[in-house]
């Protein structure tokens, strides 16, 4: 094989690992996360504004799951801080703090 022939070949390859087809991703809660969350499911999303899809997300948890109290709040928090990379970490504290005041 010459060097364009293997060239090509890892190119091809390459270009099926990218390719969204091929692209598997996976979440689960926490194993120490409590109770009210064990039945939620966790969804892979890619943001153009990770704060406003954070808040949404945040806000649908709290009205799904029947969040009442500070206590189940910050369980949330450490929900989305664990299952989210360090870089999202600061999205989600803005999209928390919007809405503690309803807490």
């Amino acid at each position: 094989m010459d060097f364009e022939a293997v060239n090509k070949k890892r190119t091809r390859k390459k270009n099926l690992r990218c390719s969204p087809m091929s692209l598997s991703f996976s979440a689960s809660l926490p194993s120490d996360a409590h109770a009210i969350f064990a039945d939620t499911v966790c969804a892979v999303k890619y943001s153009d504004d990770p704060f406003e899809d954070l808040r949404a997300s945040i806000v649908e948890m709290i009205r799904e799951v029947g969040v009442r109290d500070w206590k189940e709040m910050e369980e949330l928090v450490y929900c989305y801080v664990v299952l989210n990379s360090s870089e999202i970490h600061g999205f989600i504290e803005v999209a928390f703090m919007s809405l503690c005041s309803c807490f």
